[in-house]
């Protein structure tokens, strides 16, 4: 079907429901063919922001440009955007041929192209032999990749995507993942995409805005966005991590100390730049952590009391009482080890890198 991506410019978008702000100054560019998940819990905006661009509510001020042209205030069928949302809107009485065919038909395409065309995108959601069901026909799954079919087959410069996979169970969720992300890159096509699973968005995005408060917190690939969170919101919302509270003792290039549990200390990176003397938070991934035995070489070594040990499979997930009351979650690999019971004193190691100042 070739590549079809379109740019998307958001330029100072706001958005206000009388005295509320739900957008609030965003400013992101989506690259042609590029895959942008918009990440944030409920009320943070990313629905609204979607809508805008979708044309289904107008701004209060600011721009969306697609493909070099304003279109915030076009209404929603002149605009040339695919969108799918959460309840697949298929029309129960048609079959699926129809269901396809209709944002065709409402174009004047010829019959001899709405056949062809439908057929390529039936081959392309892999669903060829299915034109004479009807939705009631078909499975979930099968519901979703139709209602993307139809998003697809005029063309679309860009296809927006609010929530589509909260109705299917989780194994089912984790295969469509796959399939949007492959027609997606199949095709070229320029993505925004809507969801506040954190696992979803950073399986399928090439990169993640995060929201919160009708703002853009952080933008970035999916392992910088984990990785290098840029402050305490990002760090929280994304992903399990410890975010310990204390104030930077002593800075050496790249790196602080910084004073937590009383007179202990955390060595961390200081990407931020931040001073001796400011209050800050260390973030420390679960997995980054491991249980120390003798003299660990790693740069933070401390000892804890076992609090709980929970056997999740494929990892072990500790919760490990600190010396002030303070607790530290640890997910370690399981590769058959024996579990430390609750009550047992033991040690804990990170390195210096994989604890992060915020």
């Amino acid at each position: 079907m070739g590549r079809i991506g379109a740019t998307i410019e958001i330029k100072e978008l706001v958005k206000k429901f009388d005295s509320v702000v739900a957008v609030d100054g965003i400013d992101i560019e989506i690259k042609s063919g590029e895959f942008l998940t918009l990440l944030g819990p409920s009320g943070s905006g990313k629905t609204t922001t979607l809508n805008l661009v979708a044309g289904f509510e107008m701004p209060t001020a600011g721009k969306v440009i697609l493909g070099g042209e304003d279109i915030a205030y076009k209404p929603p069928y002149k605009r040339n955007l695919g969108m799918v949302f959460q309840n697949y809107a298929l029309f129960p009485h048609m079959r699926v041929f129809e269901n396809i065919a209709f944002p065709l038909r409402t174009r004047k395409v010829s019959e001899k192209d709405i056949k062809e065309q439908v057929g390529e995108v039936l081959s392309l959601v892999k669903l060829s032999g299915y034109e004479m069901r009807y939705p009631k026909q078909l499975s979930g799954g099968q519901q979703q990749r139709i209602a993307l079919a139809r998003a697809l087959v005029y063309k679309p410069q860009a296809l927006l995507m609010d929530e589509p996979l909260g109705a299917l169970d989780k194994k089912l969720r984790d295969h469509m993942q796959i399939e949007i992300k492959r027609i997606q890159k199949e095709m070229g096509i320029t993505m925004i995409y809507v969801t506040h699973d954190q696992e979803e968005a950073l399986n399928i995005s090439d990169r993640i805005g995060v929201m919160n408060s009708g703002k853009i917190e952080q933008v970035g690939p999916a392992r910088e966005i984990y990785e290098k969170p840029n402050n305490y919101f990002v760090a929280d919302f994304i992903g399990d991590a410890n975010i310990i509270k204390g104030r930077i003792s002593n800075c050496e290039k790249k790196n602080a100390a910084v004073s937590v549990w009383g007179k202990m200390e955390i060595k961390a990176q200081n990407h931020l730049n931040k001073s001796t003397g400011d209050s800050v938070h260390v973030v420390v991934r679960p997995e980054r952590i491991k249980l120390a035995t003798g003299k660990d070489e790693q740069e933070n070594c401390f000892t804890g009391t076992v609090w709980e040990a929970s056997y999740v499979g494929e990892m072990i997930r500790y919760i490990v009482d600190m010396h002030n009351g303070e607790q530290i979650v640890v997910k370690e690999h399981n590769i058959g080890q024996n579990i430390e019971s609750p009550g047992h004193k033991i040690a804990i190691a990170w390195r210096c890198e994989d604890a992060l100042i915020v």
